[in-house]
């Protein structure tokens, strides 16, 4: 009778707990979709119609800025530029830090939506240029801003500190950067665990995709410089031909993937510039190949690197060419990015709060198809911080169902007619985010 009883209260603390949960997570739903209707669904349209470009975002930052302000948080601004950081302490705990990123594109917008940006803005030349959100970061600011304002009103249930972050010119991949050069965690302490979440218009509204591992890829520009001797196109054994050089050098860098990564690791290495000579019969005497070069680890990035280097220069050895004048391989290390790589221990665990808070059917973790690259590496790579980059699907199901018989393709980021639908995509990214800080920020 007695372990019957143990047994029954055991049932009943369980269930008074699901009962507890599902009543939190009912009245955070409630919340997000009431503050959606009441504050963010006008201010993701001013974002959208009023973009600024990377290291330009002075308004975009004083209005969030601002926004931030009002709700009880500490501002600390013009940190890299533009860049800003709002801090709300409260009592013992970590650190949190979650990041937006503020930056629209030189693009002008296309997609026939009402509240269609019409911004121009002169660009760092000088020109005059169209600008667009066409990468979503006015769902990220936005959602920044609702998420702000539910862990304010919910102090009683989280301890520990909340680190907002507005991030200027993730589009040059330079903000971050330029934010830790400027002495970011110096100014306002450095974060126990990072967020950060990107909209994306590949994966359906109401969907989550959290990769335990890398998020995005880490990113190298690379010059290779090749010297040769310039000769009459008709007498080419007089010359060295930098074009016939550069293109065994093309081809040999085909095989620093494929034959230096394991098959399971992914690396990419494009050429994509190659510029050499003046005049149809003359063999110039030098070329210039651009490259980008996308890795996963740090490993992986120094042996494709030391690939390059080793083919480009042994190449120039086949070529007869001496040692003074062997092709010279540069790393730009003002252009390149480490890569975005989640904590695996903090993405399960967060996963398992959103398995509970909103089934398991929230996941969509397709196979990544590319190797895109972002800058919010620089801020959990050196020191390390325990990190969770996450997506968010930006494109109602119908667009895709409608795609698929025929109609028009969903649009990619960076195009003029990319459109996310705002309502699913803001109080999602709300919600998520939400969810996870009041568990990483629970009173122990």
């Amino acid at each position: 009778m007695k372990n019957y009883k143990v047994l029954t209260q055991a049932v009943l603390v369980t269930l008074f707990v699901l009962a507890t949960s599902a009543s939190i997570a009912a009245s955070l739903s409630d919340d997000v979709r009431s503050l959606y209707d009441n504050k963010l669904k006008d201010l993701f349209v001013h974002f959208h119609q009023n973009p600024e470009l990377s290291f330009k975002e002075d308004k975009t930052a004083k209005r969030l800025g601002d926004e931030l302000e009002a709700l009880g948080y500490t501002l600390h601004r013009g940190i890299g530029g533009t860049g800003l950081v709002a801090l709300l302490e409260n009592g013992p705990g970590p650190t949190v830090m979650f990041r937006a990123d503020m930056d629209g594109l030189p693009v002008e917008e296309k997609s026939g939506l009402p509240y269609a940006s019409e911004a121009t803005q002169l660009d760092w030349d000088g020109n005059r240029v169209p600008v667009m959100h066409a990468c979503g970061h006015d769902v990220h600011i936005t959602s920044l801003v609702g998420t702000a304002k539910l862990m304010a009103d919910r102090k009683e249930q989280w301890s520990g500190t909340l680190m907002l972050l507005g991030q200027p010119a993730e589009e040059r991949v330079a903000g971050a950067r330029v934010m830790m050069e400027d002495g970011l965690w110096d100014r306002v302490g450095q974060p126990d665990f990072a967020m950060a979440f990107h909209v994306t218009s590949a994966l359906p509204t109401g969907s989550i995709a959290a990769p335990p591992t890398a998020a995005y890829s880490g990113a190298d520009t690379v010059d290779i410089m090749i010297k040769g001797i310039g000769a009459h196109g008709a007498s080419p054994h007089t010359g060295v031909d930098p074009i016939v050089l550069g293109s065994q050098i093309v081809m040999g860098l085909q095989t620093v993937v494929s034959r230096n990564l394991a098959p399971r690791r992914p690396g990419v290495i494009t050429v994509g510039s190659f510029h050499s000579g003046t005049k149809h019969n003359i063999i110039s005497d030098a070329a210039k190949l651009q490259l980008t070069v996308r890795s996963e680890s740090p490993e992986d990035r120094q042996l494709l690197l030391e690939g390059i280097e080793r083919v480009a220069v042994n190449m120039g050895r086949v070529a007869g060419l001496p040692d003074d004048m062997l092709p010279v391989v540069i790393v730009n290390q003002g252009e390149g990015v480490p890569p975005t790589v989640n904590d695996a221990a903090f993405v399960g665990a967060v996963r398992s709060v959103w398995r509970e808070y909103f089934g398991p059917s929230i996941f969509n973790d397709g196979e990544r198809k590319g190797m895109g690259a972002e800058d919010f590496g620089y801020f959990t790579t050196d020191p390390y911080i325990p990190s969770l980059y996450f997506a968010v699907g930006g494109t109602p199901k119908a667009d895709f169902e409608a795609a698929a018989n025929g109609g028009a393709p969903i649009p990619s980021h960076h195009s003029p007619l990319f459109k996310i639908e705002p309502e699913g995509s803001v109080t999602l990214g709300v919600e998520a985010s939400v969810s996870a800080l009041l568990d990483v920020l629970a009173v122990k």
